[in-house]
């Protein structure tokens, strides 16, 4: 255990006492560098000062806000109560800081623009990468200087949190609502509607149609989630699927990133279990148009479609409307890039974006067949 460990945690001021000078952004930003470490030796080699300085510092937050907040045990810190809220506080003035620098030296023409995206792990791989693909074009071929584009892998719930909290600029995501019941400030565009792929067990009488009603499918145990990887799509499914039964809920998978593993388990579930991917699948796709690659080993399991596609998610672009207008003029050149032209007449079976869904699918890019939220 660490000297800066082994030190005690300092009390509150007393009452009465002179109040001590505000916090500084150095302050925040010491304690979330010890937070994200766990422990203060690695947070100061990251930092690249001295350990006992990065003791002091923090020391100094805690009498300054009157309440611990770290614990310091023999395995690193914990956070306390009052810890974990400051750490979310903290980062937000960071991340609000840091945007407000950006800017301001953007427009004194200082600088290259910076666009902080966020790409969510749950995505296809084909929606993922025309995606990517066309915002790196749009950016090179942007009037303004050359923008500097910074990918960010997290999760986004529904509400966008990483962007309305300034911690992003824009993303790829899925809307679950209608875009108008976004929080202000954010914008979005949508790109197409896209549903979940399910894996009942082969004896299963959908198994035969290969359509499932949905109070069939809350009879089963549905193997989805976890929560954390897409909130906003497992929420949204939840909430239609207890509308249907109330005490309905989902189970994990086993592995995340293995369809067939999850398949696999399903198949030698002790009662009837199914499979709900995340969304990968065009919504209601016309007939001629392949969904999704067919995993090597099902076990005895068979892909069915939900009576009424119940269960759906809108892939769109969502920014801050805060961003500058050369910004987002490249995240508008991006949309234009990968949504049907409004001249195009899509099959009459066919939903709005279904084309564009359809065109990623014959694009030579094949969507994961194991993508989760």
């Amino acid at each position: 255990m660490n000297q800066a460990q082994a030190e005690p945690v300092p009390r509150p001021a007393a009452a009465g006492a002179a109040a001590p000078q505000g916090v500084e952004l150095r302050h925040l930003r010491y304690f979330v560098a010890v937070a994200d470490a766990g422990t203060f030796t690695h947070a100061a080699e990251r930092l690249f000062i001295a350990q006992p300085t990065l003791s002091q510092q923090i020391r100094r937050l805690e009498q300054i806000v009157g309440t611990p907040l770290l614990r310091r045990r023999r395995d690193g810190v914990r956070l306390t109560a009052a810890g974990t809220v400051l750490l979310e506080a903290a980062r937000d003035v960071l991340s609000a800081a840091g945007h407000a620098v950006s800017q301001t030296r953007q427009a004194a023409g200082l600088g290259r623009p910076r666009l902080r995206f966020v790409i969510p792990a749950d995505l296809p791989d084909s929606l993922a990468v025309q995606t990517t693909s066309r915002l790196r074009s749009a950016a090179e071929a942007a009037e303004a200087a050359e923008v500097a584009i910074t990918w960010l892998e997290t999760a986004l719930d529904g509400e966008f949190s990483p962007i309305r909290q300034r911690r992003a600029d824009a993303g790829l995501g899925w809307l679950t609502a209608s875009p108008d019941a976004l929080p202000a400030p954010l914008e979005a565009m949508s790109l197409g509607e896209f549903e979940p792929d399910v894996w009942i067990p082969s004896s299963h009488p959908a198994a035969r149609s290969g359509v499932i009603g949905l109070d069939e499918l809350a009879g089963l145990d549905v193997i989805h989630g976890p929560r954390r990887a897409s909130p906003a799509t497992y929420d949204r499914w939840l909430e239609v699927l207890r509308a249907v039964d109330p005490r309905f809920g989902f189970a994990d998978p086993p592995f995340r990133h293995s369809l067939p593993m999850a398949l696999a388990f399903a198949a030698t579930a002790g009662r009837p279990a199914a499979v709900l991917t995340g969304p990968t699948a065009i919504a209601g796709p016309p007939p001629g148009v392949i969904r999704l690659l067919r995993p090597t080993d099902t076990g005895d399991m068979a892909r069915v479609s939900i009576a009424g596609h119940p269960l759906t998610a809108t892939a769109a672009l969502v920014w801050n409307g805060d961003l500058p207008r050369p910004l987002q003029q490249i995240l508008f050149d991006t949309a234009d890039g990968v949504t049907p032209p409004s001249a195009s007449s899509p099959p009459a079976a066919a939903r709005p974006g279904q084309q564009y869904a359809a065109e990623l699918m014959s694009g030579g890019t094949p969507a994961r067949a194991g993508c989760w939220n």
